[in-house]
């Protein structure tokens, strides 16, 4: 096994202290919102990790295109990586949502355009594993892998845009708000500055993480080249 770079190791504790200042920045910097009260603490890492889940399926489409350019399968692992860790992230980010609809629509769940969008990303990428995972050929594996994340890649900026597009009651925290939103709120600046501290904070530990998923993947791939020398 490949001794761990000193680089990765120093990004493990950025993340470390990353994550425990926009925790502080969430429930203690940032002011209580008027109308909601403390539930709304939970926007911050709410935003942080869809911000980051959308990323990731966003890189695994374009890592998805280079695979089928070049036929390397670093960058398959690449794919895989950023579409697990994405996937995780963003199942977070809707259990977290959930959580904050519960006081502000007075409903765990409701069939609006951006819940449902969510859930049939989050649906797309479970779905990209059992296609693999039904593959045992690598290259083949790799290569139908890479068109369908860059297909389901599709649903990242539809995602973004829908609350942009259609009438919901999903806020639009940044840009121009729905005037159906419920649970809409103005952000001061220091609900700002805890917002973005979470995003940087929550984009450290997805590049950390990402890391260490393309060094397992390396790990996977030398034990599944040796099962092969072993059955042949």
């Amino acid at each position: 096994m490949q001794s761990k770079p000193i680089a990765l190791t120093i990004l493990d504790i950025l993340s470390a202290i990353g994550v425990i200042v926009a925790t502080y920045f969430a429930l203690v910097f940032a002011p209580t919102e008027a109308v909601m009260g403390n539930v709304q603490r939970v926007f911050y890492f709410h935003v942080g990790t869809a911000w980051v889940g959308l990323i990731g399926f966003v890189v695994a489409a374009v890592t998805g295109i280079i695979y089928l350019v070049t036929k390397d399968m670093r960058w398959d692992r690449v794919e895989v990586a950023a579409v697990e860790v994405s996937t995780m992230f963003f199942f977070i980010t809707i259990c977290l949502g959930s959580i904050w609809a519960r006081p502000a629509w007075n409903t765990w769940w409701t069939w609006d355009p951006r819940l449902t969008t969510a859930a049939v990303t989050e649906l797309i990428y479970i779905a990209y594993f059992m296609l693999r995972a039904g593959m045992e050929d690598p290259e083949k594996r790799a290569r139908f892998g890479a068109v369908y994340a860059l297909l389901g890649g599709l649903s990242a900026p539809i995602t973004f845009m829908v609350i942009r597009l259609f009438r919901t009651i999903h806020p639009v925290v940044i840009g121009n708000a729905s005037a159906a939103a419920q649970g809409g709120f103005d952000m001061t600046p220091n609900m700002l500055t805890a917002m973005f501290i979470a995003l940087g904070a929550f984009t450290v530990l997805f590049i950390d993480l990402m890391w260490h998923r393309i060094r397992m993947g390396n790990l996977e791939e030398k034990v599944e080249q040796l099962k092969l020398k072993v059955s042949m």
